[in-house]
């Protein structure tokens, strides 16, 4: 339990571009960002401990938007997504947010190329229809911000930590 309360300054949300995929891309590197600084400067073994009955860790729930990140954008499957909630234990906390930051940067190359947002995505997973870009930015804006509230609570209990 913390001792003491620390807040952090809030990051307002973005000022994007006027165009819907300004927006959503806005919105979602905002979150992203939210949730892997939620994450840094977490020292061993808080990072990975568990702050609820379930188990859901920091390093978790990095670990598990990293996979999100790579089955959404890059095609990648995941055949036991519950196993996705926790980091090796070999797998630093530098390491796993370096993992997380390089498939966003992977899969913001994805949406570099996709011009029209009712296209459907481009990945190759065969036998499964791809999303449109719009559903899939939607669907990620949905599961990065649910996990970066998970995050922010997981924090405060760690330390006392708050804000953007």
């Amino acid at each position: 339990m913390p001792t003491a309360s620390r807040r952090r300054g809030d990051t307002p949300p973005p000022r994007t571009g006027g165009t819907e995929a300004e927006t959503l891309r806005g919105f979602l590197d905002y979150l992203r960002a939210s949730v892997a600084a939620k994450a840094e400067g977490v020292p061993e073994p808080q990072v990975r401990t568990p702050g609820v009955p379930s188990g859901t860790n920091l390093l978790g729930l990095l670990n598990h938007l990293t996979y999100v990140e790579r089955a959404t954008f890059l095609g990648e499957q995941v055949t036991d997504w519950k196993a996705t909630f926790q980091a090796g234990p070999e797998d630093s906390a530098a390491e796993v947010v370096a993992r997380y930051r390089e498939s966003v940067e992977r899969a913001n190359s994805v949406l570099d190329g996709c011009a029209d947002l009712s296209a459907p995505l481009p990945r190759a997973r065969p036998g499964r229809a791809a999303p449109s870009v719009r559903w899939a930015l939607t669907h990620m804006i949905e599961e990065t911000g649910r996990h970066a509230g998970h995050a922010d609570i997981l924090r405060e209990l760690i330390d006392g930590a708050t804000g953007r």
